[in-house]
């Protein structure tokens, strides 16, 4: 089974200015790519799926993810990056 280079990265909490910036200022710190950004607001609830391209991530996944769990614990939200393979694997009847 061939493993995917792409991801999929979460965020979800209050809305605040400059999210998506952060987030995407991340990816960008690491090489990693935006592919696809979907995102909403519910009242005061942000929330965010971003798939991405990690081909050209200068660090390992794992700490990729930790810096972004991290990242999001600062800004008062949830941060999760998931393998694209891990993530379909969990959504599957």
């Amino acid at each position: 089974m061939k493993t995917s280079s792409r991801a999929v990265i979460t965020v979800i909490g209050t809305d605040a200015v400059g999210i998506i910036a952060k987030v995407s200022g991340k990816c960008s710190e690491y090489g990693v790519n935006i592919l696809d950004i979907t995102q909403k607001v519910y009242d005061t609830t942000f929330a965010m799926i971003m798939l991405v391209d990690t081909m050209k991530i200068n660090i390992s996944f794992s700490e990729f993810s930790e810096i972004m769990k991290k990242t999001g614990e600062k800004m008062g939200v949830v941060i999760r990056a998931t393998h694209e393979d891990l993530f379909n694997a969990m959504h599957r009847i």
